[in-house]
C-alpha cells in the first residue's frame, strides 16, 4: 500500500484505495461521480444537468490582495467550466487568519464580487469568520455550480479513439505566474527588468474560464468538444495522464506541437524545473471530434488564446506515447510536481537573504 505523497494531490493509487471505494449513499441522480482526472461531479435534477466542483479558497497575500482574490476565484471556476456548462452559482466558506484586517477583507471580497459579476455568477450562501490556527494560503473552501441541459455537458467518458487533443497556452503557466509574482527582484537580477515585466503578465493567464467557454461554443460531443481538463498538479504530463485514465484510453502527443507562452522556458530553467511536469493552472487540455479541431483552435485564436492540436486519443493498451525530436517513447506520470520544492527552496533563500540585510 502506497503512503501519502510528500506534498500535493494524492496519487491515483492512494485515491482509489482511500477515497473512491467509499462515496456515501448510492444515488441514481449522479451522472458523473468522483474520479481521478475529472474536475467536476454532475447530477440530474429534473430535466437539468447540474455540475459541481469544490476546491480550497487559496489566498496568497504576497500576490497583492486584488490579484490573490482574482486567482482564488479562478482556481474554483476553472474546474467548473471543464464540464462545458456555464458557471452560475457560488457557495463559499472563509476561515480567515486572525491577522487579516477589515481593510484587507474588503479588498478581497470586492474583487471576488466584481469578478463574479463579470462572469455572471451569483453568490448564494457561505460562512465567514476569523479563527486561530487558520493560515494562508488555505483559508476556506468553496463550491461552484453550473446548470445546463442534459445534452450540454461533457465528461471524459464521451471521448473515443481518434479524438484530437488540443492544448491551450502550453506548459508551466501557473509556475511562471507565481514565480513572477513572488520573486520579482530575483528574476530581474537574473533575467533583466524587461523579462521580469513580461513575466508579470503571465499571472492573469492562470485561468481556463475563457478557454473552455470558447471551445464549447463550437459544439459539444459529436459536434465538437468531448472532454476538458485543467492541467494543474504535474502540469501537462499529469493532466494528459488524468484525462486519458478517466476516458479509459491512451494518447499520442507531439511535444513540439505544444504552444509555449513567453517567459516560460527561461523561468523554468532559472528555477531548475521541468515545465511540462510543473503546475499549470491556465492550461486547458481539450479532446474533440476530429472534424471540429481546427475550428476550435481558430475560435480560441480569435479570443487571443494560443492553442494547437498536439495529438490524438488512442486505444488504452498503447498508453501515453510522447513524440519528441521524431522519436517515440512511453510517457511516465511525473508523480511529484517539481514546482513545490523549487518554490519553497526559493522562498527559504529569499528569507535568508532578507535576514542578512
Amino acid at each position: 500500500m502506497k503512503d501519502l505523497p510528500e506534498i500535493g494531490k494524492l496519487s491515483p493509487e492512494v485515491f482509489s484505495e482511500l477515497i473512491f471505494a467509499r462515496l456515501g449513499a448510492d444515488s441514481d441522480s449522479v451522472i458523473v461521480g468522483p474520479r481521478h482526472g475529472v474536475d467536476v461531479g454532475i447530477v440530474e435534477i429534473g430535466d437539468k444537468a447540474v455540475a459541481l466542483t469544490t476546491d480550497p479558497v487559496f489566498i496568497v497575500p504576497e500576490y497583492g490582495w486584488e490579484r490573490a482574490a482574482w486567482f482564488a476565484l479562478h482556481i474554483l471556476v476553472s474546474d467548473a467550466v471543464t464540464s462545458g456548462l456555464k458557471p452560475g452559482f457560488l457557495s463559499i466558506d472563509l476561515n480567515l487568519p486572525m491577522e487579516m484586517t477589515r481593510e484587507q477583507l474588503d479588498i478581497v471580497w470586492e474583487s471576488i464580487h466584481q469578478e463574479c459579476c463579470r462572469m455572471g455568477i451569483a453568490i448564494v450562501c457561505g460562512h465567514t469568520g476569523r479563527y486561530e490556527n487558520c493560515h494562508y494560503p488555505m483559508v476556506g473552501g468553496a463550491t461552484v455550480l453550473s446548470i445546463g441541459a442534459k445534452d450540454e455537458y461533457v465528461t471524459p467518458a464521451m471521448s473515443r479513439v481518434g479524438d484530437k487533443v488540443i492544448i491551450t497556452k502550453g506548459p508551466a503557466i501557473e509556475a511562471t505566474g507565481i514565480f513572477a509574482a513572488m520573486f520579482p527582484e530575483l528574476i530581474e537580477k537574473e533575467l533583466g527588468a524587461g523579462f521580469a515585466a513580461r513575466a508579470q503578465r503571465v499571472f492573469y493567464k492562470m485561468s481556463v474560464v475563457e478557454d473552455a467557454m470558447t471551445a464549447v461554443s463550437v459544439g459539444v460531443r459529436d459536434r465538437g468538444v468531448t472532454a476538458m481538463h485543467d492541467a494543474t498538479e504535474c502540469g501537462i504530463w499529469g493532466g494528459l495522464f488524468e484525462l486519458a485514465e478517466a476516458a479509459g484510453l491512451g494518447a499520442r502527443v507531439e511535444k513540439d506541437s505544444i504552444v509555449v507562452e513567453d517567459c516560460v522556458i527561461e523561468m523554468c530553467r532559472l528555477f531548475d524545473i521541468d515545465p511540462y511536469a510543473s503546475i499549470s493552472e491556465g492550461t486547458l487540455i481539450v479532446t474533440c471530434r476530429e472534424h471540429s479541431a481546427d475550428t476550435i483552435v481558430q475560435a480560441l485564436s480569435t479570443k487571443g488564446i494560443a492553442a494547437s492540436v498536439v495529438g490524438e486519443l488512442t486505444s488504452p493498451e498503447q498508453g501515453i506515447v510522447l513524440v519528441e525530436d521524431g522519436r517515440e517513447r512511453r510517457l511516465e506520470h511525473p508523480v511529484v510536481d517539481p514546482f513545490w520544492r523549487a518554490f519553497y527552496d526559493a522562498l527559504a533563500l529569499q528569507g535568508s537573504a532578507e535576514g542578512a540585510r
